[in-house]
């Protein structure tokens, strides 16, 4: 099967501007865009499957560009309730860095800044050379504004649509670029690029969009307790990535491995069959959870997601380095206690115990554990001699209740 196909079998196309790109598509050949604003310094789970794509295509021969919007990102795509909070010059100039960078060392193609030939334009250019292709009709049209009309919208952020156009046209005049690819959110930016072309150069150009990647109850996917899963490991680390996607929706796991992974076509049916015939098993999350995080850091870090997951499944807390337990206990507040501090103390002031009598029955009656070793002595005290790399100890109480502590 072509590009195309597989595309559309993976449920990576949502809306197309014209019948004649499958054919394109297929041939290969073209030179495409996908972008992001810099809103953040990491690119997250939601960016990734999005530009995940760029390489699928690259594969196909046709030639990516990842453009990074430091431009517009000063100006902000409009959300669909609320005006976006403008981000300083600085801001944007610093997450542009990091999201160039990082955009390039994952997926290594050429990057782009569109505030490269955005700044150079003055406003009465901008309204002769590119506002005057733009019916304010057409463009109260688009999903987005409409969605925007009761609650209001800045002129600002109402021109956002003619700064994606202009980025299209210009990178077709300087890169041969005929093809722009995002998100179906950003559909009528396309189509406004296209007409863009159209009217003012005689070009015609295509574009297409993908289907965002949302839970069963449509919810976009990425998120776990309200955080991004971001694709800086120094952020969320792989051992978070993993525990976000070992607990994927088993309805919309086999989804999430053909929006995520290379695997085949055949290799996706096989593991959609296992993971029906037993989904206690996990398979697809485990496939999923494995992929991803090897494309991303390496096999290496997924081995060491792995294996944190299983020691601390097993209570096998002294098994873990230093660094794994405060990868494995990122999301727990740090406690830090001197040398020989009372673990009835240190129950109370990490929250474990409201005070000391509670503290004293949790411990005579075998409810604590310190590093995976039940304690029952009311005179316990804390060092760094039995401190995890002589730094971390690992308090739990029952069989949910976690602490880390820091011995200094």
């Amino acid at each position: 099967m072509g590009i195309y196909e597989e595309l559309e079998w993976r449920g990576l196309i949502k809306d197309v501007s014209d019948p004649s790109l499958r054919e394109k598509l297929n041939a290969g050949g073209m030179t495409f865009y996908i972008g992001t604003d810099p809103t953040g310094d990491s690119l997250h789970i939601g960016h990734f499957s999005s530009f995940l794509i760029s390489k699928r295509l690259a594969e196909a021969g046709h030639h990516p560009i990842l453009l990074v919007g430091g431009g517009t990102g000063l100006i902000g795509d409009p959300k669909p309730n609320a005006e976006r909070p403008m981000i300083t010059y600085e801001q944007v100039k610093h997450n542009y860095e990091c999201l160039a960078k990082q955009a390039h060392d994952i997926f290594g193609f050429e990057v782009v800044n569109n505030a490269d030939w955005l700044k150079d334009i003055n406003i009465l250019d901008f309204l002769r050379d590119y506002g005057k292709y733009f019916n304010v009709t057409y463009m109260l049209q688009k999903d987005i504004i409409k969605r925007r009309l009761d609650e209001g919208i800045s002129f600002t952020e109402f021109s956002y649509m003619i700064l994606q156009a202009l980025d299209f046209v210009h990178l077709n005049q300087t890169k041969n670029v005929t093809l722009e690819v995002a998100g179906q959110d950003q559909w009528g930016n396309i189509t406004a690029g296209i007409e863009l072309a159209r009217k003012k150069c005689g070009t015609e150009l295509y574009g297409f969009t993908m289907p965002l990647l949302t839970k069963s109850d449509g919810t976009k996917f990425g998120k776990t307790n309200g955080k991004a899963i971001w694709l800086d490991k120094t952020k969320t680390s792989p051992y978070e990535m993993y525990q976000f996607f070992i607990n994927a929706e088993d309805e919309k796991v086999i989804d999430y491995l053909k929006f995520l992974t290379f695997l085949s076509k055949e290799e996706i049916e096989d593991i959609e069959a296992k993971h029906k015939a037993k989904p206690e098993d996990r398979l697809a999350q485990q496939t999923l959870a494995h992929e991803v995080i090897k494309f991303l850091h390496g096999e290496e870090a997924y081995q060491q997601a792995l294996k944190i997951s299983k020691a601390l499944f097993a209570g096998d807390i002294k098994s873990l380095t230093a660094e794994e337990i405060k990868m494995g206990f990122n999301d727990l507040p740090l406690n830090e206690v001197n040398e020989g501090a009372l673990l009835i103390d240190t129950l109370i002031s990490s929250g474990l115990a409201k005070s000391k009598r509670e503290a004293r029955e949790f411990i005579t009656n075998n409810a604590v554990m310190v590093n995976g070793d039940k304690i029952n002595d009311l005179n316990y005290t804390l060092t760094k001699e039995n401190a995890i790399g002589n730094e971390f100890i690992v308090i739990r109480r029952g069989k949910k209740l976690y602490a880390l502590v820091k011995v200094n």
